[in-house]
């Protein structure tokens, strides 16, 4: 074949391109479960963090999470408990979660080491450049705020990516959720404005307002659907978690015969 043609240039283009594919397919596939580890890595020391538990090596992070990590949940908008299995809200895609219509509501139970239990609550959101998330853990007084952590996909350095800064973060702590026993979250505003429905605040980030107000909006909209949950446990302090298999017995008898 005459090396110097089209067919011949478009033949040889045509079988680079194949080979280079299937190479760049074969390291994709081969890396895609080391990259899915790194990411559950990285949401256990983003969990772990909102329960002020220091970020252990890449190495231990999975035992250290899974030794005060001690049940997942997922809820209903009742506050009923409808599964526990296992890994059942961490592996909920809170992406996709808040554009359901009727979304799942994901619960980490957690036992530090003073023995206190604490509620580790997803939350998903808006910033001003991409998205942002985080992990909010409660006490199990159903009301106070132990801790925070938020991440975010682009944020401004220096501005609104300050929101991973644990000095913003730690002004959650001790904040309530409820206030006169209405749900309220917590409202995060510019020095001097008040919340006008009264919720508990903290000051928004210098020049990062559009990013503080979406951490705000971010709170209030996905612990809303939480308030349920959160009132049962403070009106009987310890939510009772059944087995797994006494859920699916609950579910069975509820099922029209």
């Amino acid at each position: 074949m005459n090396k110097n043609s089209n067919t011949y240039q478009i033949l040889y283009a045509a079988v680079m391109v194949l080979l280079v594919g299937t190479v760049l397919a074969f390291i994709y596939m081969a890396l895609k479960p080391k990259q899915n580890e790194n990411i559950a890595n990285d949401t256990r020391k983003q969990i772990l963090s909102a329960l002020h538990i220091a970020s252990p090596d890449d190495s231990q992070v999975k035992d250290v999470y899974e030794k005060y990590i001690i049940q997942d949940l997922l809820v209903d908008a009742e506050g009923n408990i409808v599964d526990s299995a296992q890994n059942v809200a961490f592996n909920v895609d809170m992406k996709k979660n808040v554009k359901l219509a009727e979304r799942q509501l994901p619960v980490m139970k957690c036992k530090i080491d003073d023995g206190s239990i604490k509620y580790v609550l997803p939350v998903y959101g808006a910033g001003l450049w991409g998205p942002i998330w985080g992990y909010i853990a409660v006490n199990d007084d159903g009301n106070t705020i132990y801790g925070a952590n938020f991440s975010h996909e682009g944020e401004t350095p220096g501005l609104g990516a300050r929101i991973t800064e644990q000095s913003f973060q730690d002004e959650f702590k001790d904040k309530h959720l409820f206030v006169d026993g209405e749900f309220k979250s917590v409202a995060v505003l510019k020095r001097g404005q008040k919340a006008t429905n009264g919720a508990e605040q903290i000051d928004a980030l210098t020049g990062a307002t559009i990013t503080s107000r979406g951490v705000s909006d971010m709170m209030a909209d996905c612990l809303a659907p939480y308030s349920a949950f959160l009132k049962k446990m403070q009106q009987a302090e310890v939510v009772p978690v059944p087995e797994p298999a006494a859920i699916e017995e609950v579910t069975n008898d509820n099922q029209p015969e």
